[in-house]
């Protein structure tokens, strides 16, 4: 019998042991992965209420929403759940850059075979 949570319409995030969900934001337009973060039941349901992009932040240990400080909020134009119901899927219109270095996207990066590549 399928599992409900994999096939049925009921939102029924599978937090892990931290009481999270990984969550990736992409650009709504571009599909550019823009960044990648956390969010815990508080945080998706701000998401959910504002239409901002809102994370747990493990690092500080409290939640923050994208832009907060640096007014490079993410608009959430849609929000996505995979089939298990354990990552999340932001499409989202920047305001700004999404990465705290300035840049438009945190992976900025190419990994090669001898270190790492800077793309912009």
């Amino acid at each position: 019998m399928p599992d409900p949570r994999e096939t049925g319409l009921t939102l029924d995030p599978k937090y892990d042991a931290a009481g999270l969900v990984t969550a990736v934001a992409t650009d709504a337009a571009t599909g550019e992965v823009l960044m990648l973060a956390h969010m815990n039941e508080e945080a998706l349901a701000a998401t959910l209420a504002t239409r901002e992009a809102t994370f747990w932040s493990r690092s500080r240990g409290r939640l923050w929403k994208k832009g907060e400080t640096s007014g490079h909020v993410l608009h959430v134009r849609d929000i996505r759940i995979d089939c298990d119901q354990d990552a999340v899927w932001l499409l989202c219109e920047r305001a700004g850059p999404a990465c705290h270095t300035g840049r438009r996207s945190c992976f900025y990066r190419r990994v090669t075979e001898h270190g790492l590549e800077a793309l912009d």
